[in-house]
């Protein structure tokens, strides 16, 4: 389950465009899921402000976007369900199954089948979001949770918190091909664009491992220090990568930080103070900004990509936990 590790540590970042420069050329729209409060904060990513707050079920946590951008899905853990809704007007559509407790999610690439992280039942449940069925259940480790897919969405990957690996699924046979350890309580999993790599974030063990898909060997390991801010409290959770796959993102948790890390030598080349906890992260799809959900703080910070600065602080429900963004 997620621990949430309060921090002193407060945001000082200003909240003015002019540092970033040029504003974005596309508008767009970010979902955030707030975990205490049982709601979405809806923010338009022009203006930088919240535009509405959608009620949904409980426990709101991980969320996508279906393919042709209509739908938000969302996995509402206290209900063990997947709740659907209408991503221009909020409106409620339809339930979809899950096992108990789902977390993440990811969508393959067509756009369906939906796969579905449950927490309490060691399952990657096979969703199919139009007939509302589950196609099947995918036994993996203790406490599934991150959910990576390749880019031809020949390959899937669930990572198991307390059995600390990265579980390897044909998403065609739908059988587990592969188990690789990793540090403890693996969190995120991410491909980069290209299909060359895959990132695995690891919360306890404090680092960020990158293997070859091709072959699941390891490329590196990331470790990380931040001068002033404990070893333990540096606790890698999000991920990104940009689309042309040069720069990686990482979320440390109560390290209250953004990593930037250059992806051909594995180096992290910068740090980014966030709010506080910061748990997921998010890329506009023209890679312009970056939003982080600060779980502590009640927030989201907005990062300028290009300049590496955080550009403003935006204010949400309680415990936000996970963001999506519109392609359109």
């Amino acid at each position: 389950m997620s621990r949430y590790q309060f921090s002193f540590a407060t945001l000082s970042v200003a909240a003015l465009m002019a540092v970033a420069g040029a504003a974005p050329a596309h508008a767009y729209t970010a979902y955030v899921t707030n975990e205490k409060d049982n709601s979405i904060t809806v923010i338009d990513t022009e203006k930088l402000e919240v535009i509405k707050t959608i009620k949904v079920g409980q426990r709101p946590r991980g969320i996508v976007i279906s393919k042709d951008g209509k739908w938000l899905i969302v996995c509402t853990s206290d209900d063990n369900i997947i709740q659907v809704y209408d991503s221009k007007t909020y409106e409620f559509v339809k339930t979809l199954p899950s096992g108990p407790d789902p977390e993440l999610l990811i969508l393959h690439p067509t756009g369906n089948p939906l796969y579905v992280a449950n927490e309490d039942d060691n399952l990657v449940t096979v969703v199919d979001i139009n007939e509302g069925t589950i196609i099947s259940d995918v036994p993996v480790g203790v406490e599934p949770e991150g959910m990576g897919i390749s880019p031809d969405g020949k390959v899937l990957v669930n990572t198991s918190e307390t059995t600390n690996m990265a579980h390897f699924i044909d998403t065609e046979t739908l059988k587990t091909f592969d188990n690789i350890l990793v540090d403890s309580r693996p969190r995120v999993a991410i491909f980069n664009d290209q299909g060359t790599q895959l990132w695995v974030s690891s919360e306890i063990g404090g680092t960020v491992t990158v293997m070859n898909p091709a072959d699941r060997k390891i490329i590196g390991k990331i470790s990380f220090e931040i001068q002033g801010v404990a070893k333990e409290a540096i606790q890698p959770v999000g991920v990104r990568i940009t689309k042309d796959g040069k720069k990686a993102f990482v979320a440390l948790g109560p390290a209250n930080r953004i990593a930037i890390i250059d992806t051909a030598t594995l180096k992290v080349e910068k740090y980014i103070l966030v709010g506080q906890r910061v748990w997921q992260i998010y890329l506009t799809p023209d890679d312009k900004q970056l939003y982080t959900t600060n779980g502590a703080s009640n927030d989201v910070t907005v990062i300028d990509v290009e300049s590496q600065k955080a550009i403003k602080s935006i204010k949400t429900g309680r415990y936000p936990w996970g963001v999506v963004i519109s392609k359109e």
